[in-house]
């Protein structure tokens, strides 16, 4: 019988050895997608670099009128048709760009910069001035460690947003790798610089180098957590209370677990999520944490007590007991020490790291905000619920 073989007919092992060339191909698809896109990005980064630096020329040196990007935005457009990404708006946004990151300017200047080649090579048609990078295509950058590929792996839009709300320059290289390390989205990013995560990055009273035996893991542990965290997902009207010390604790988790991409996103990419009221018998006694995470960084568990209310030290008690409860019968051999953090309302500083320092579990306290606690300003500059219901 000739013809195609019914899939029904065809052998088990030629079916499963099919199936598996079909995953092999569409992840070497995807992965080659991916090189593709970012390779991409990178081009484009560099053409509006060149760009910005052709307008900054001229438009900073007095050569240019003032309607100058206008009318050279809509002749692009005019003899472009369909060309997106040139309106005198973004043709500005180049020129900050370039500036920015030149190290030309006063805004960052040349010292500790480093280069990043840039394969883009373009020349006007319209004037005889050359477009190409200067220096061979070697587009210059901020120092701080940040490498060519964390800066091309982030979108023109993350890199505007970050030169129009944040002006020092270690801040700007800090943004610029926090978007790249954890895949922020633009909105994401939005709410990371609101919420001023660069100040509170390392600031979590903790005992992390006292108790964890590792010290590379101890220097992590201390950078990856903050002293505040943004739980702008969360609206205390919607739960039905006057203010924040109404809240019931269940009810705050139950609001977390409904959210629980946004809080991860919160805390980081590296954090899985374990289950909320995880529950832990022993000696006869029911044990029930309020969130459980797994961070892969770290290599740890991380337990998180939720607290409406302002830190007590009795808090740490409990939560030691947790982490014991864990390390005994939760905790895998390969794994290293979990880790505790209370999360409350308000926490006084030096107190919790005079409370903390005696216990022999790594524990930390950080506070938490919700959208109905951050000025107007902040609050516009978040997105909205119905953004985040998207975002889910």
């Amino acid at each position: 019988m000739t013809g195609r073989i019914r899939e029904e007919e065809r052998p088990v092992e030629a079916q499963q050895s099919y199936d598996a060339a079909v995953q092999t191909i569409k992840q070497a698809i995807l992965q080659q997608q991916l090189v593709a896109a970012r390779q991409i990005n990178a081009v484009q980064l560099a053409l509006y670099y060149s760009v910005g630096r052709y307008i900054s020329t001229h438009s900073r040196s007095k050569q240019w009128g003032k309607g100058a990007i206008e009318y050279i935005s809509n002749q692009l457009q005019a003899q472009l048709p369909g060309l997106r990404g040139f309106s005198a708006t973004n043709i500005k946004l180049m020129r900050l760009f370039y500036e920015a990151w030149s190290g030309g300017r006063a805004d960052i200047g040349e010292e500790g910069s480093q280069l990043l080649d840039c394969e883009v090579d373009i020349k006007s048609s319209v004037a005889t001035d050359d477009l190409t990078t200067q220096s061979g295509n070697q587009l210059f950058l901020q120092a701080g460690g940040l490498t060519a590929a964390e800066f091309q792996s982030i979108s023109f839009t993350h890199h505007c947003l970050i030169l129009n709300k944040v002006k020092q320059p270690e801040k700007r290289v800090y943004y610029v790798r926090l978007s790249a390390e954890e895949r922020l989205s633009v909105s994401q990013l939005k709410a990371a610089i609101a919420s001023d995560t660069y100040s509170h990055r390392g600031q979590m009273p903790n005992n992390f180098v006292q108790t964890l035996s590792d010290s590379r893991s101890a220097l992590k542990a201390v950078e990856m957590f903050r002293d505040e965290y943004l739980l702008d997902f969360i609206n205390v009207e919607e739960l039905g209370a006057r203010d924040k010390e109404d809240i019931d604790e269940r009810v705050l988790e139950n609001a977390i677990v409904h959210n629980i991409r946004d809080f991860i996103m919160t805390f980081g990419r590296d954090f899985t999520f374990m289950g909320n009221q995880y529950r832990i018998e022993a000696h006869g006694k029911e044990h029930f944490i309020d969130l459980l995470f797994y961070n892969r960084e770290l290599s740890s568990l991380v337990a998180i007590e939720l607290k409406t209310g302002p830190f007590k030290a009795a808090y740490l008690g409990q939560l030691n007991m947790y982490l014991q409860l864990l390390d005994d019968y939760v905790r895998k051999p390969q794994e290293n020490q979990s880790i505790g953090i209370i999360l409350c309302s308000d926490a006084e500083k030096t107190y919790v790291e005079y409370a903390v320092r005696d216990y022999a579990k790594p524990m930390g306290v950080a506070v938490y905000k919700t959208r109905d606690e951050l000025p107007e300003r902040l609050r516009r500059a978040l997105p909205s619920m119905e953004d985040l219901r998207k975002l889910l």
